[in-house]
């Protein structure tokens, strides 16, 4: 079976550096490495099985269809994305006590 292809959005991109460059300043190179390799791990496990993460439960109709996988060791922080066919689109990596349907 071959592995769907995955495909960044410019603001999911912007949410893992910002939030890299937060750890680095806040807690040092170690956490934001630390961060960076979860995310890695996350978006791993998407791949693996895009099926995996539950679907949200937004009022919006153009947001069905949006998955959300946690992050380990980073709980908080969640991958949005969107399985289709041979392709999965990672829409945000945010953290989930944020007004999550306004930022799509």
């Amino acid at each position: 079976m071959n592995r769907p292809k995955v495909r960044l959005s410019d603001a999911a991109v912007s949410d893992i550096l910002e939030q890299a460059d937060w750890y680095k300043q806040h807690s040092g190179q170690v956490l934001a490495k630390r961060w960076e390799t979860a995310v890695t791990s996350a978006l791993f496990r998407i791949v693996e099985n895009p099926q995996s993460g539950p679907l949200c439960s937004f009022k919006a109709d153009e947001l069905r269809g949006i998955r959300r996988m946690p992050i380990n060791k980073f709980p908080k922080h969640l991958v949005f994305y969107q399985a289709v066919s041979d392709e999965v689109l990672i829409l945000r990596v945010i953290h989930g006590a944020r007004d999550l349907e306004s930022l799509f």
